[in-house]
């Protein structure tokens, strides 16, 4: 209940910020929706040379990303730490988060927050909507709900994965990270693995599992049998990923021996 009240306080605060910036506000909205849609007429583009993309249509490529779009607008909102070791380790904030009685990896996503990236899950539904429309997919009662188990599982891939490689800075105290390297590769879990090789497909599937952020879930709402079992794996290695980064975090933060000269 204390961090539960905890997380509603910072939200709160954070809001009363960002209403008082209301045309920034409007401007990243808009960045947002610039940025999706580049990304749906790349798609298009594509599809503009072929009709097929090892045996997934155009659509299907389009509900994949408009599912993507729903665990990452999440990640986004709640896991922004792509600057810790600068942040943090570098310039030494950590000093200033260790000595609140929190959890200090709860602090920093609270601090972090950015609720303006959810708009990406308002985009993702209407994505999928209109391509689902055009695919023909049916509804059973309980699709909303495994949608929802779904988008959260994929949602704590991301964020599991982006932990691990944040706590390594606490390993590595480089103003560098391989943080914008990760990014480019979670792109490639907005597509089918299928498209790519063996290798590529091994690693987004079981090292790096950003497939289980888009097409693995996306998978059984197209009706894609031979995947659902990746499909209901999801939430699992959700979990998986997010126990195991708490874990290593907290290994970090007794290592961490403070900024100095």
């Amino acid at each position: 209940m204390f961090y539960l009240k905890m997380f509603f306080q910072y939200v709160a605060q954070y809001i009363k910020v960002r209403l008082q910036y209301r045309t920034d506000l409007l401007v990243e909205f808009l960045s947002d929706l610039l940025f999706q849609g580049v990304n749906l007429v790349f798609i298009l583009i594509v599809f503009g040379h072929t009709k097929l993309l090892s045996g997934w249509s155009q659509y299907e490529i389009i509900f994949i990303y408009g599912f993507f779009l729903v665990p990452f607008a999440i990640f986004s909102s709640f896991f922004n730490i792509w600057d810790f070791n600068d942040r943090y380790i570098v310039k030494g904030e950590m000093d200033r988060i260790l000595t609140r009685p929190i959890h200090s990896l709860f602090q920093i996503i609270l601090e972090r927050i950015e609720l303006e990236s959810l708009l990406g899950v308002v985009t993702g539904i209407a994505v999928m909507l209109y391509s689902g429309g055009k695919l023909g997919i049916g509804l059973h009662w309980y699709d909303p709900f495994l949608f929802i188990l779904f988008a959260i599982g994929g949602a704590l891939v991301y964020g599991g994965i982006f932990i691990i490689m944040a706590a390594i800075g606490f390993w590595s105290d480089a103003k560098t990270s391989i943080m914008p390297m990760m990014y480019n590769i979670g792109n490639y879990g907005r597509y089918p693995v299928n498209i790519y090789n063996t290798v590529i497909r091994f690693v987004l599937t079981w090292i790096l599992p950003f497939a289980f952020v888009g097409v693995y879930p996306a998978s059984y709402f197209l009706g894609k049998e031979e995947w659902y079992g990746y499909a209901f794996m999801t939430p699992v290695i959700g979990i998986l990923f997010i126990t195991l980064s708490v874990f290593l975090w907290n290994k970090g933060v007794k290592r961490y021996r403070g900024a100095g000269n």
